[in-house]
């Protein structure tokens, strides 16, 4: 009897399951890496469930409280306990929507603390350094300086370049159309130089083998299916190394960079949310950061208390032989920061 209604209670949680990952899937409209992030971290508190005996509806805060606790004490890292708690809030609350449990336990659950730091950020001379570092006798060069392009240009993430279709290109108008998370599309403008490197490629890829089913992908490897994530990480922890860049980089830095240099050019905020496909400005604001001396020129140009100081104040950059006087009116950008000037005096 005790082994029927263990049966009956596993067939039941496997059907659970197999609902939440449909509701996930149809109704939340995530993307199959997100899914299976999703469901990994709910494996997770599962086999910990399993362990300690507990069913799955019938779990408490304190239950949750000691999984947290133990995630802690084998060193998961705060983002990742961060993470696993967000999916098993998401789980319980579909537990409710579905009328599988009336109250939810993880209601008053408190994730880790996590600190707020800025991942690292390229300039543009590092960008260019990495790009001339490709070696460009190998067969996969030119597809290589298209990915690293693509990437710096349009701010992509590593999923959607890797995704990128024939289909979705418009040269001629300058734009391409990206499917992001949740399957969400937007229109991104693409740099001249990024459209020639990638025609380059094209050219290449054309010539090569391509499996069935891949046509339409821009980007494929040697063997003629799509490239992959972990392929793309491999490729600049390569070249970041041959080039000498020290900083720990993947391909999110790309993408960090095209947002950070877009912002210290004076790009607006809310242009760069559609570009990164941000569905909250919040993301956006945490995920771009403002130089110090960009925001130290903006506090001199906008607030009143420094406008007397502001149309007096002068910046000598005795290496270029210019004088500038800071007062209300043109912009120019002086070793990639804007300041708000007027007029230019030759030194003698």
């Amino acid at each position: 009897m005790k082994l029927d209604e263990k049966t009956i209670n596993k067939e039941k949680e496997a059907l659970i399951i197999r609902k939440y990952q449909q509701y996930l899937k149809l109704e939340k409209a995530l993307s199959a890496n997100t899914l299976d992030a999703y469901l990994t971290d709910l494996d997770k508190l599962l086999r910990f469930l399993k362990a300690e005996n507990i069913d799955m509806l019938s779990v408490t805060l304190d239950d949750l409280q000691r999984f947290a606790a133990g995630l802690h004490d084998i060193g998961i890292h705060p983002r990742s306990q961060a993470r696993i708690m967000s999916g098993i809030k998401s789980f319980f609350h579909f537990l409710i929507m579905a009328d599988y449990r009336e109250d939810d336990p993880s209601e008053l659950l408190e994730g880790p603390k996590i600190g707020f730091k800025l991942p690292e950020v390229l300039t543009v001379e590092e960008i260019d350094t990495i790009i001339a570092t490709v070696d460009m006798s190998k067969k996969e060069a030119q597809r290589n300086r298209a990915i690293l392009e693509t990437l710096y240009s349009c701010g992509l993430r590593v999923s959607e370049l890797c995704n990128l279709k024939l289909s979705e290109l418009y040269f001629d108008e300058g734009f391409i159309k990206v499917e992001g998370k949740g399957s969400k599309q937007r229109l991104v403008p693409i740099s001249p130089r990024a459209i020639k490197e990638i025609k380059y490629w094209l050219l290449d890829r054309n010539l090569g083998k391509i499996k069935k089913g891949f046509e339409d992908y821009v980007f494929l490897a040697r063997w003629g299916n799509s490239i992959s994530r972990i392929m793309v990480f491999h490729l600049i922890k390569e070249l970041a190394e041959k080039a000498g860049i020290t900083k720990n980089i993947s391909p999110h830095t790309f993408r960090h960079s095209f947002a950070t240099h877009l912002l210290e050019g004076g790009a607006n905020l809310r242009a760069i949310q559609c570009m990164l496909g941000h569905e909250s400005i919040a993301t956006t604001e945490i995920y771009t950061h403002i130089d110090r001396n960009m925001l130290r020129s903006e506090i001199i140009e906008h607030h009143p208390r420094n406008i007397k100081y502001r149309n007096r104040i002068s910046l000598n950059y005795n290496k270029i032989g210019y004088s500038f006087q800071i007062v209300p009116g043109d912009l120019i950008s002086l070793r990639g920061y804007y300041h708000v000037v007027i007029g230019t005096e030759r030194n003698q």
